[in-house]
């Protein structure tokens, strides 16, 4: 039986390996534990500028690297910008 960490790390590993020009990520690291979730963000990051990569989150911090954010609250946008601006709003 393999646990919820493991079993997002071979969907990450998955999606990575079709090469498609836009990954989708949704909660893709929620079950994973601080360390492994910082090295999966690594490998995102790596990918700046060869993909376009969409990041479903509800943690603030695993989308801190990010271009650009959108915060939606019941279905509407209410904020957009950078990290910064966004967090900082």
């Amino acid at each position: 039986m393999l646990s919820g960490g493991q079993r997002q790390r071979i969907g990450i590993a998955r999606a990575l390996y079709h090469e498609r020009e836009i990954l989708v990520l949704d909660e893709a690291t929620s079950a994973l534990d601080n360390e492994t979730e910082r090295r999966v963000s690594e490998a995102i990051r790596a990918l700046a500028g060869k993909k376009t990569v969409i990041i479903i989150a509800h943690r603030l911090t695993t989308v801190e690297h990010c271009n650009q954010i959108y915060l939606l609250e019941q279905g509407k946008v209410i904020r957009s910008g950078s990290y910064v601006e966004v967090v900082k709003a």
